[in-house]
């Protein structure tokens, strides 16, 4: 139908003014998705679809509010409702294994034992969630990430009462805990994990910040690569894509491949930051492209960076078939994956590549299915309210298993909620 066939418009029946942002986008498949941002509260909102200026179905819709916009401060104090009203999961697997490593947590004991044991070699957070507020000590230099993991802390206390819960984050690239002995663990939340380590993970920085700013300054998001897909399948590009920096070995590899059978795969650098001498060996580096032009390729190579790719939802929400390449490394959805369905996979040193996409090429219904799976996969794992729910349900977990209070320590700050004289609210639940 095109992306203009409907007209959508979101308006507050009481207000002079409605200050909400609304997007239509078209996933070429005869589904839409529409996008709102709100930038104030409203007691009720109305919402009309409309096709050739008629109402659509049983529009106009009205939502009874209050109807809170993102920056207002007005938890659920039940919290089960709240999960239920977001339809989160009973159990998430990835959380339960995580978990199984640690029967018990004493907040005391870790309290001293991690800053001592990490604190001087690593960046972490020291959070304390506490009568809904939250609290931070950082260990390290280099603790600008806070801001992503603050950001979603504080987004869910605005929305529910969250547990009280004392844990530890991470904020390098690599998971931290190597040791074997289940005695000795401690609990540490990475954005990563790795079959060498006992990190718990929490989903990317990455994919948490797009969901949190969708329409804000984020351009690439869960939502926005659903309207992107590039042309259909049959029309796209046959060979393999990838663009990137020159972040591991096999990078470089892949780059020397596709000099080789540049009929084959079209690879090559957008900045050299860890092989410079090697620069005139893989380069000239190339321009940026949008990565919704990736989608103009039929063939996407998701191979590993420092850690895990953090590309992987947004090719997986594409239109393009994925290959992946076998890693110990892993995001929080990736052991829900599984190869031949939702991705084609292809061996940690490449050498089997060219026979993957030379199957790929001559199972071509196969592998465009193998996209569809995958797309679908993303589509029902990977969105806004999956993440929130993943968050909510990891901190409801680990609070379960502590042994003690969680305590706001000596020198912990308090992370401020934002300042929203803009556009105050009052929330409804507060006596």
């Amino acid at each position: 139908p095109g992306e203009n066939a409907f007209q959508v418009k979101v308006t507050a029946p009481d207000e002079q003014f409605t200050r909400v942002g609304v997007q239509v986008l078209d996933r070429k498949d005869g589904s839409f998705i529409v996008r709102y941002r709100m930038y104030a509260t409203y007691k009720n909102l109305k919402i009309e679809i409309k096709m050739r200026d008629k109402h659509v179905a049983k529009s106009p819709y009205i939502l009874k509010g209050p109807v809170y916009h993102e920056n207002c401060d007005c938890p659920q104090e039940d919290s089960s409702a709240w999960l239920e009203d977001m339809g989160c999961p009973q159990t998430i697997p990835q959380i339960q294994r995580d978990l199984a490593n640690f029967p018990t947590v004493d907040p005391d004991k870790i309290a001293k034992e991690i800053p001592q044991r990490f604190g001087q070699r690593q960046s972490l957070c020291h959070y304390t969630i506490k009568d809904n507020e939250v609290y931070i000590k950082t260990y390290g230099e280099h603790v600008g990430f806070r801001i992503f993991m603050d950001a979603i802390l504080l987004s869910l206390t605005r929305k529910v009462k969250m547990p009280d819960v004392e844990f530890f984050v991470n904020l390098g690239d690599w998971p931290l805990e190597k040791r074997k002995s289940p005695q000795t663990l401690h609990p540490i939340f990475s954005w990563c994990g790795s079959s060498e380590s006992k990190d718990i993970v929490m989903p990317t920085y990455d994919l948490t910040d797009s969901v949190l700013e969708t329409m804000g300054r984020v351009s690439l998001d869960m939502m926005s690569v659903q309207a992107n897909t590039g042309p259909p399948w049959e029309d796209k590009n046959t060979t393999a894509f990838w663009r990137g920096r020159d972040s591991r070995k096999e990078r470089l590899e892949l780059v020397k491949l596709s000099r080789k059978y540049p009929e084959i795969i079209d690879a090559a650098f957008t900045n050299f930051f860890f092989f410079k001498h090697d620069e005139s060996l893989y380069g000239p580096i190339v321009k940026h492209i949008s990565f919704f032009d990736f989608f103009k390729y039929k063939y996407q190579i998701n191979i590993d960076g420092t850690v895990a790719a953090y590309r992987l939802p947004y090719l997986l929400a594409g239109n393009s078939v994925v290959l992946k390449q076998d890693s110990i490394y892993y995001e929080h959805f990736y052991n829900e994956l599984q190869p031949w369905k939702h991705y084609i996979p292809f061996k940690s040193d490449l050498s089997d590549l060219l026979e993957k996409l030379q199957w790929a090429k001559e199972h071509d219904e196969e592998a465009k299915n193998i996209a569809k799976s995958g797309q679908e996969f993303a589509r029902n794992n990977l969105m806004g309210d999956h993440i929130f729910c993943y968050y909510f349900k990891l901190f409801q977990e680990y609070s379960s298993l502590q042994v003690n209070e969680p305590k706001i320590r000596d020198g912990m700050e308090r992370v401020q909620q934002p300042d929203d004289d803009l556009f105050p609210c009052t929330c409804h639940r507060k006596k």
